[in-house]
């Protein structure tokens, strides 16, 4: 009898991971797991079970959960080169290259005839290369100095022809001076040779690549007149990149620069005052969607003082448009510092820019400079933001430890990149999850956290609601904990496959209840997500 029994759990275990595999084929993660996990509860020892999981959180960016299960799949079937497999792309993912080189090569091990484990090993290899590389010559953190410093965009603008001569002829004098010096004295002194050499290389240099400030007349996009970015501006520039067009690097720098100026002044926590019988409006994750962020503003308005807009992290990265947007929100910050607030999410870091395409983008259509600049201006990026002292907005979510005030929030200094510990990185990867306490992040970093944590938070900081982001949604938005805690995101069939809406969050004061729209993606341009990422992560999508 028991034995039937058993076999009649393996059967519907089978039958629960053939739904599970439809599901997936769907895109419909959440449920392919939910009937993954079903089959797990029928048939515990089946590795594929396992490793079908741990790949469906990875579709959900669940690298923690995705380890866990792949690791299980490991132990049960030791040879199973798939639970490898599953776990190397997970490490991929979470930037842990020497975890995954690991796993990669035992699948080498397990299928030597496997072109495409040998294809990813060796990409693999490559990224760590590249990565002690890349730690064997950078600088201590003590010696490093300011990107954007460095640069003056004033003077960055085509070279005017009337001054091309100049090099030949400064040069040309300096070759008469020697001659005349050779001529009179018979020789020539070390000394003298040196400073002519230098004044040569340094005319020539001087030459070749200073500007006169002055933008290219041949160039027809969008210009800034002077200091002040202007709505005229922005709007043309908006207008341009949804032609496909670039903004003159000039312009760039000076939107860049001027946005870490207004970010460097303000605290790490930011208080917002909204007026009664007015509104504020809450979106979140845009992840390089700039068509769908131009629907946005089609739908509820441009940013400005009578309708401002908090965008909670995650600007950038998967989304192959993710300069466009930065750019986009950049302008208006400067127009306007008080029509739109930006908060850090866990993309606005190196760690992720070098993964997931942003770092990449960057590179392609502006220059490594602006890899670095972004780099620095994003560690300006407040952490967290509160409304008329009742709505705490965050892109992840609480912490590990109770007690926490809004204080301490303030006091965190937040210019670095993200650490992998502490308050400061739990407000930018924690979750929040159905059961009380806390538990194992899902994603492998920060933490999860249950209703009971985030009611103790808004009691000691006299708070009503946690707004925050940081996960895709089926409808854009999900309220948990009681109605204490609202989920918005709003990139539209994020990476143009999950097929969920978009949502935002319209609060009107005096009572700040939460009004949500929510959207469904826009066309955009036949360029594919994760165009511009590393050649491993687009062998994983």
């Amino acid at each position: 009898m028991e034995t039937k029994n058993e076999n009649s759990d393996v059967s519907r275990a089978e039958e629960m991971k053939n739904q599970a595999n439809e599901a997936f084929k769907g895109h419909k993660f959440s449920n392919a797991i939910d009937l993954y996990t079903k089959a797990i509860e029928l048939n515990g020892n089946n590795a594929v079970y396992w490793a079908n999981r741990a790949f469906a959180h990875t579709k959900l960016e669940e690298y923690g959960s995705a380890i866990q299960d792949a690791s299980k799949a490991i132990e049960i079937d030791p040879k199973y080169s798939k639970g490898y497999y599953r776990r190397g792309a997970a490490y991929l993912a979470m930037g842990k290259f020497k975890d995954a080189l690991k796993d990669f090569q035992q699948v080498k091990r397990i299928c030597p005839n496997d072109p495409d484990a040998a294809r990813k090993l060796k990409e693999c290899e490559k990224a760590v290369m590249k990565m002690k590389f890349e730690e064997a010559i950078s600088a201590p953190v003590s010696e490093r100095r300011s990107v954007a410093e460095s640069i003056d965009y004033h003077t960055i603008g085509n070279k005017p022809r009337s001054s091309s001569f100049l090099p030949t002829k400064t040069a040309l004098a300096a070759v008469v001076a020697a001659v005349m010096v050779v001529a009179v004295r018979g020789f020539a002194t070390t000394e003298i040779l040196m400073v002519l050499v230098s004044v040569v290389l340094g005319t020539y240099w001087w030459g070749s690549f200073s500007g006169s400030g002055k933008v290219e007349p041949q160039y027809s996009g969008a210009r800034i007149e002077g200091e002040e970015v202007t709505l005229e501006f922005v709007k043309q520039m908006m207008e341009d990149f949804k032609n496909q067009k670039t903004l003159h690097k000039r312009y760039a720098y000076q939107i860049v620069l001027k946005t870490r100026q207004i970010l460097q002044a303000l605290p790490s926590l930011v208080d917002i005052s909204v007026p009664n019988g007015k509104h504020f409006t809450v979106c979140g994750d845009v992840h390089g969607q700039f068509y769908d962020l131009l629907n946005i503003f089609e739908l509820n308005g441009l940013p400005s003082e009578e309708n401002p807009y908090l965008f909670n992290g995650d600007f950038v990265d998967r989304g192959s448009f993710s300069v466009e947007i930065i750019l986009t929100l950049f302008a208006f910050k400067c127009m306007s510092p008080s029509s739109i607030y930006l908060a850090r999410g866990n993309h606005e870091s190196k760690s992720m820019n070098k993964i997931y395409g942003f770092e990449g983008e960057v590179r392609s259509k502006l220059s490594e400079k602006f890899v670095d600049l972004f780099a620095e201006v994003f560690c300006y990026l407040p952490l967290a933001h509160v409304i008329n002292e009742k709505i705490f907005v965050v892109h992840g979510g609480l912490f590990s430890v109770d007690g926490v005030k809004l204080s301490d929030i303030r006091a965190i200094d937040r210019f670095c990149e993200p650490p992998e510990e502490g308050l400061m990185c739990e407000l930018l990867w924690s979750d929040p999850q159905p059961l009380p306490g806390r538990g194992p992040s899902k994603r492998g970093v920060g933490l999860s956290f249950g209703g009971d944590v985030t009611k103790r938070f808004l009691e000691d900081n006299n708070l009503d609601l946690v707004v925050r982001s940081h996960e895709v949604k089926d409808e854009g938005y999900e309220v948990d904990h009681d109605g204490k805690l609202i989920t918005v995101f709003s990139a539209p069939n994020y990476c143009d496959q999950m097929g969920n809406k978009g949502a935002f969050i319209r609060f009107e004061a005096p009572d700040l209840k939460p009004d949500i729209v929510t959207f469904s993606a826009v066309p955009h341009p036949d360029v594919k997500p994760m165009a511009y990422a590393n050649n491993f992560m687009r062998m994983f999508n």
